[in-house]
């Protein structure tokens, strides 16, 4: 059985070792298969997970859990890889999580940009999602980011100019700070990413485009725009083969309920819409998206928010062609975006506004990432400044902080921490989908070779059988379909063979304390009148496409 090492992050041929190796030793409840492959060949693995004796995946509610969408964010692989551990190895030893995996299932994608994080954890260069060369085939002219000193990990380059914005701060000389507005007469420095400089005129420095460029998560056939107003788009929606792979695959597995898209960094449980206010979302969804967000901020500490409201990049523009929101108002899906480990609320910077924050903050919250990189990294989250002779530029100094192993994901000590909480949330997600359930099924004789049937169908989950209104709105849910089949001989006096009877609801609707009349709407009774043989055998199947299929039998006798 593999052992999962979460003091590091693993390289692709460790995650294909480690997902194989599960898939080996645990053949009742794993199917490990490939949805599709990257740009440069490799598989994109997705794990199913669901003891298989009591029904097949595509038969049970599912939940759908991916990680490393965005080339650098490795902890999402590292977060998946624990949900699957943590479901795997529980099994058969918790009750909790053994009837977890007999009732329900997960789809679980632990690396969806193979191409990208390989390169991220061999090289060490910064690049968003994909490889390809995008939107541009060949180099631009300007700085472009490098290791150029050899040490492994590219930082920022102070330079001295007296039209500079920046100064050494008098409180810590690692810290850089603003110069002030109306402030002469000092030494003042540029800032820029440790890099080179092509065809540097020795006056100008321009930033070069990444010839990388693409942004996997603007790919989603959602309000999709081009890459004038939506940069890292790609060329068309889904144009990109891994997200293509997903598409595709939530598409031809209308089981999925619920789902997380496991990011990094911030903190933060982000919930659609990207593009509008809370008030475009169906009044019920949105409630359920907040409870559910809630649930989520017990178990992890994150705030759960929306991303229009808490999370734009540009207050005056919106996010374009992003996964949880294709999920949610293409597929129905209540999907949410988890941002693992939050490096500034660990240094006790906990109420900001989290884009803002890069934007502009005071020295004081740098003063205390600073205190904290000594107290938890003994120091080594930042590198001191040190003299370089830039090709381009001359004597420079380089340094600053190793956002690999600060910023952009938890330092080795603090991974698993900050995963086992997600895991929680991941696994009361999946507790949170619609279930049918058969809760009666009984036969009366009424007369010689006569018979009246019936039948309690029940969802016992807490969300409705159709999921969300927006499934509902997009007619995207199946009703349910009952079915009775006969003994040779049998035949139906009164009722259907088949028939659609259909949504159950759940307990998501069910909220108002001062309202106790809510009607049993979660249930249905179903009535037959049969003529068979008696000691014959009826048999009923219920199918649901997002709370699954149940079936009985009933002896005549």
């Amino acid at each position: 059985m593999p052992t999962i090492d979460f003091t590091r992050y693993y390289h692709y041929d460790e995650l294909t070792k480690a997902l194989q190796g599960f898939a080996k030793e645990y053949q009742q409840l794993v199917q490990l298969s490939s949805i599709g492959q990257s740009h440069e060949g490799r598989e994109i693995w997705c794990m199913a997970i669901t003891n298989s004796a009591t029904g097949p995946t595509d038969e049970k509610p599912t939940c759908w859990l991916d990680g490393n969408l965005h080339a650098t964010e490795v902890t999402g692989a590292m977060g998946a890889l624990h949900v699957i551990q943590y479901l795997l190895t529980n099994y058969g030893h918790d009750p909790a999580m053994t009837r977890l995996l007999d009732q329900r299932a997960f789809y679980i994608v632990p690396r969806v940009n193979p191409d990208g994080a390989e390169q991220y954890l061999t090289t060490g260069r910064y690049l968003r999602s994909g490889t390809r060369p995008y939107p541009y085939t060949d180099e631009r002219d300007g700085l472009y980011p490098d290791d150029i000193d050899g040490d492994g990990k590219i930082l920022q380059m102070r330079v001295l100019d007296p039209d500079g914005a920046w100064k050494v701060s008098a409180q810590d000389p690692r810290l850089m700070c603003r110069r002030g507005p109306d402030e002469e007469g000092g030494t003042y420095y540029r800032l820029h990413k440790e890099g080179r400089i092509r065809n540097y005129d020795g006056y100008n420095v321009k930033i070069a485009p990444p010839r990388q460029g693409l942004d996997f998560n603007r790919n989603f056939p959602y309000i999709w725009a081009p890459e004038g107003d939506q940069a890292g788009a790609g060329s068309y929606p889904a144009s990109e083969p891994e997200i293509r792979a997903i598409v595709h695959f939530m598409t031809e597995h209308p089981n999925i309920f619920g789902a997380i898209s496991y990011h990094t960094f911030s903190g933060a449980i982000l919930r659609p819409f990207s593009d509008q206010p809370d008030d475009a979302l169906p009044l019920g969804d949105l409630n359920t998206f907040k409870e559910i967000g809630q649930r989520g901020t017990a178990l992890t500490g994150y705030p759960h928010l929306s991303v229009y409201h808490g999370f734009r990049y540009d207050p005056r523009g919106v996010m374009r062609g992003a996964f949880d929101d294709w999920a949610y108002d293409m597929r129905g899906v209540f999907a949410f975006t988890v941002e693992l480990w939050d490096m500034i609320g660990e240094a006790g910077i906990k109420e900001r506004d989290f884009i803002d924050w890069f934007r502009d903050h005071p020295d004081e919250d740098d003063l205390k990432l600073l205190a904290w990189n000594d107290k938890h990294l003994d120091g080594k989250g930042f590198i001191n400044w040190r003299p370089f002779d830039h090709p381009e530029l001359g004597l420079v100094e380089i340094g600053g902080w190793d956002e690999r192993m600060t910023f952009g994901n938890p330092p080795p000590q603090f991974l698993l921490p900050t995963l086992e909480p997600n895991t929680d949330f991941v696994v009361a997600l999946a507790r949170m989908g619609p279930r049918l359930e058969l809760r009666e099924c009984t036969a009366t004789r009424i007369s010689q070779g006569v018979y009246r049937l019936h039948a309690v169908l029940v969802n016992t989950g807490y969300l409705p059988t159709y999921g969300s209104q927006k499934m509902l709105e997009r007619k995207l849910a199946r009703p349910i379909e009952v079915q009775l089949g006969l003994p040779a001989g049998g035949e139906i006096v009164t009722g259907e063979v088949w028939q659609e009877i259909g949504q159950l609801e759940g307990r998501n609707h069910k909220r108002g304390l001062f309202r106790p009349d809510f009607p049993t709407d979660h249930l249905c009774t179903l009535e037959w009148t049969v003529q068979a043989p008696e000691n014959s055998e009826i048999s009923l199947a219920a199918v649901s496409q997002l709370a699954g299929t149940v079936r009985g039998k009933v002896m005549l006798k």
